[in-house]
């Protein structure tokens, strides 16, 4: 998926200043495994991310990154997490910060794979054997597998 075009229109006026942006953070299950994709910015598995539309509810963006990422139907189940990433430069330059919405989901149908232009691999992972991951990354899987009822506030 390109770039939303609220994010062009903003870099457009601002460069490759940091800009902070809501996002999203799917941890989709289906059993005892987890959906991980292969991010081509920086070849690390993570949960499918993405940022929230102008507009968008956060449940709905979810829904949304899960089948153009990976080509996944899933169903939103709860709120795991709210928390800040670190400050990120992508390989073109652009800083950000992003307000990430964490939630816990469930697979409803759609064979996984690579279905836009972010991901290199997207995969099921056993819980108990995950790759290697950001620290980050992991706390919103850790929040989004638990049984918990209440959201995490990460700090």
């Amino acid at each position: 998926m390109p770039i939303p075009p609220f994010v062009v229109e903003l870099r457009e006026l601002v460069g490759t200043r940091e800009l902070w942006l809501p996002a999203v953070t799917a941890v989709v299950r289906r059993g005892d495994d987890i959906l991980l994709t292969e991010r081509v910015d920086n070849g690390r598995w993570a949960p499918v991310t993405g940022i929230v539309d102008p507009g968008e509810q956060p449940a709905v963006a979810a829904r949304r990154e899960a089948l153009e990422e990976a080509g996944v139907e899933i169903s939103v189940d709860r709120l795991a997490a709210v928390s800040v990433s670190p400050r990120i430069t992508h390989p073109n330059g652009d800083r950000g910060v992003y307000l990430d919405l964490t939630f816990a989901c469930s697979w409803v149908s759609g064979e996984p794979h690579a279905a836009d232009d972010e991901n290199t691999d997207v995969r099921w992972w056993p819980v108990a054997d995950l790759p290697p991951m950001e620290d980050h990354m992991l706390a919103r899987l850790d929040a989004g597998l638990a049984d918990e009822v209440a959201a995490r506030f990460l700090t």
